[in-house]
């Protein structure tokens, strides 16, 4: 009986001395997930091990590293928070073991096809935060042990500690860097109203050429802004990073959403000719009753209305910006904005699919929209619209008058 617990004893020390060995600290962020995924392989006799980490923008976790999974990385899997087996560790942060794998359990039919039958995962944490979710699995069916999930937990820490873990390769943290200095990384409060956005990329980098804007203006107007730029990668992003700016500046001088965008298009043309761009900018007025609304080829946006059917807006679509003459006629039409109503600006990325009319991306947008807290609506449509892998870029923007009237 002794002899046993000595052997169990020096087991424990052999699986942390395997996961803090002081030589890890030395390998680059890549190198050492790489290795940590290997030696809890091994550790625990399990055949697959993965880790993924959390997008903060879509609020989906990314498959980053695998060991017996390699698929799910060259697929770039992404799994929505609380959704399926690493979803829900991420929504709980607390450990998951499934004994019995079943096809309910996972979001990721990779799981399955490679005949995963038990799991053990665990969030990966840094101040607070679930920064990722790091898994295990076997082939053959596994109880796994409270030993096996402290020795997990031990290892999550480690790779949450690693200095550069959410760029593997130095283009991809430029790339990232950009996207978060172009993105609003929160949203402003603004009297009267409340928002909630979704981004996700369909580039590998994460980065694109969509993009969503909020900014008040001195007239106590609010300005709401969508946008996409032909294309993907980096070069895309810093062309909407320049023409982000610019209607910020023309927000500035125009009290009428068509005049920024003419303005905005005259700035395509000259300086940045051969990108297509459409954009959609909306301003809600100061006592948020009215929408006063101008497209430039983009998607007509959707508003949901306490007690009225959600419907598309029948708004004029005038051409996109740096497409025909710069000096072509722009209009804006006045929405009404009652209390309770939520106004949904979105990109193409969300409703098109391959060999499918985009008018049914469309209607389906409208099934899961309600009049109700734009946080639950912006994690209806991406928990009903089919964004693990997506291969456009996504962004969605959605604004709420509240119910109380402004003071």
């Amino acid at each position: 009986m002794i002899e046993a617990e000595g052997i169990k004893s020096d087991e424990r020390l052999r699986r942390l001395e395997a996961v803090t060995d002081a030589a890890l600290s030395q390998l680059d962020a890549s190198d050492l997930l790489d290795e940590l995924l290997d030696r809890v392989r091994d550790l625990l006799g399990v055949d697959t091990a993965s880790i993924l980490l959390m997008d903060p923008h879509a609020r989906q976790l990314v498959a980053t590293a695998a060991k017996g999974l390699e698929d799910e990385i060259r697929q770039g899997f992404r799994v929505t928070v609380g959704r399926g087996f690493a979803g829900r560790i991420a929504a709980t942060r607390k450990p998951l073991v499934l004994a019995d794998v079943t096809p309910a359990d996972v979001a990721n039919p990779l799981l399955l096809e490679k005949g995963i039958r038990s799991l053990l995962g665990v969030p990966m944490m840094i101040g607070g935060e679930v920064i990722g979710v790091l898994h295990v699995g076997t082939f053959t069916p596994r109880r796994f042990s409270p030993d096996d999930v402290r020795l997990m937990e031990l290892v999550a820490d480690r790779a949450s500690r690693a200095g550069q873990i959410r760029a593997t390769r130095l283009d991809q943290a430029a790339a990232l860097a950009l996207q978060r200095s172009l993105l609003p990384p929160k949203l402003p409060q603004v009297a009267g109203v409340e928002m909630a956005a979704r981004y996700v990329p369909g580039h590998a980098f994460g980065i694109g050429g969509d993009w969503y804007d909020v900014f008040t203006l001195p007239s106590g107007w609010l300005g709401v802004v969508i946008g996409d730029v032909s294309g993907h990668g980096l070069r895309s992003a810093v062309v909407m990073g320049r023409i982000r700016s610019a209607l910020r500046a023309y927000s500035l001088i125009c009290d009428d959403p068509a005049e920024a965008l003419t303005l905005l298009d005259r700035k395509v043309h000259h300086f940045e000719a051969g990108n297509l761009t459409t954009a959609m900018y909306a301003m809600v007025a100061p006592d948020r009753a009215t929408l006063h609304v101008s497209s430039a080829g983009h998607l007509r946006p959707v508003l949901a209305v306490p007690d009225e059917p959600v419907r598309v807006l029948n708004l004029p679509i005038d051409p996109p910006l740096g497409i025909g003459r710069p000096r072509a006629v722009r209009r804006t039409s006045v929405v009404d904005f009652p209390p309770g109503a939520v106004f949904i600006a979105y990109t193409d990325g969300l409703v098109e699919r391959r060999g499918q009319l985009i008018d049914v991306g469309i209607a389906r947008l409208t099934e899961v929209v309600r009049p109700t807290a734009t946080e639950d609506v912006c994690a209806s449509i991406m928990a009903t619209t089919n964004v693990e892998q997506p291969t456009d870029d996504i962004a969605v923007l959605a604004v709420r008058r509240l119910p109380t009237a402004v003071g």
